[in-house]
């Protein structure tokens, strides 16, 4: 292998973010291992262009009950998966619930979208839908609160 070839290896692995570059070619076997330094507090993170949920997602705040309602009167039916929320089985349908309604257990509040399947999430309990703490067409997490229901 040549200095040439040698020097632009080493270039290219100080001025990238790669750690460490094993080349063999031939009879010739070369092992370029940069120093990482790590300071404590300070991380250099790669902007990427994914978006932010944090302010989809319901704060503890928000679960907790109202003043004049006790917790024991209270259901957050939760998300069984990850995936894309929806209220309606259709963008032209009226959605499968709304607030103020009286909710039959195992009756369909809406339809979690994940790998191109449509599952339909059924109500835990018998109850007033107080709440959506999602927005329609927006990603959820396994376990995240998605209903607020009060007991009757």
């Amino acid at each position: 292998m040549d200095l040439r070839k040698l020097k632009s290896l080493i270039d290219l692995v100080s001025e990238s973010e790669i750690a460490e570059l094993e080349i063999s070619e031939g009879e010739d076997r070369v092992k370029i291992v940069k120093e990482v330094k790590k300071t404590q507090g300070s991380k250099k993170f790669k902007k990427s262009n994914s978006v932010d949920f944090s302010e989809q997602f319901v704060s503890q705040e928000d679960i907790q009950t109202s003043e004049n309602i006790s917790e024991a009167e209270h259901v957050i039916i939760t998300s069984p998966m990850v995936g894309t929320f929806y209220v309606a089985p259709s963008p032209n349908s009226d959605p499968f619930v709304k607030v103020g309604e009286n909710i039959k257990k195992d009756q369909t509040l809406c339809v979690i979208e994940a790998m191109k399947l449509m599952n339909e999430i059924p109500s835990v309990a018998a109850g007033t839908l107080s709440e959506v703490l999602v927005e329609n067409g927006q990603p959820v997490e396994f376990g995240q609160p998605l209903f607020k229901l009060i007991n009757n």
